[in-house]
């Protein structure tokens, strides 16, 4: 599954799928059990994870290619708990992602991507292909 039809919701802890839109709010549905509910937009504020970057000295860095990187390392450089000490969390961001911007890139910010990146994880949902690749396996596909 991409990243595009995944939305973090404020209020609610996890990751949901974008079911509809619509004009007041959002139908998102439980990865887990595949339930579908109505989030108002008076109520929630609604993140897409693709348009999620991480602030870099120079840019930022996409939250896909964060994930990317997390999974290539996890055997040499383990995740560390969400609940890990400040320090420990920014060691460890900055063997991920070695120049992010430490002064905008917070402890709430890295506990987030961890956690995200976990549930996401742990439900085998985390997508490896580079678009780039998409593209040519779909041209492949089609000849």
């Amino acid at each position: 599954m991409k990243l595009d039809d995944l939305v973090a919701v404020s209020g609610m802890s996890g990751v949901f799928k974008l079911a509809a839109n619509r004009t007041n709010g959002l139908i998102i549905e439980d990865l887990d059990n595949g339930k579908r509910k109505f989030a108002p937009a008076r109520k929630h504020q609604f993140t897409p994870l693709a348009s999620i970057g991480i602030f870099t000295l120079d840019d930022s860095t996409e939250l896909k290619i964060i994930f990317r990187t997390m999974v290539e390392q996890m055997e040499s450089n383990p995740i560390p708990s969400s609940n890990s000490s400040s320090t420990e969390l920014h060691i460890y961001f900055r063997k991920i992602l070695s120049d992010y911007d430490e002064d905008k890139v917070h402890t709430s910010d890295i506990k987030k991507v961890i956690k995200w990146f976990n549930f996401l994880n742990e439900r085998s949902l985390i997508d490896m292909k580079d678009e780039s690749e998409e593209t040519s396996d779909k041209s492949e596909e089609e000849e």
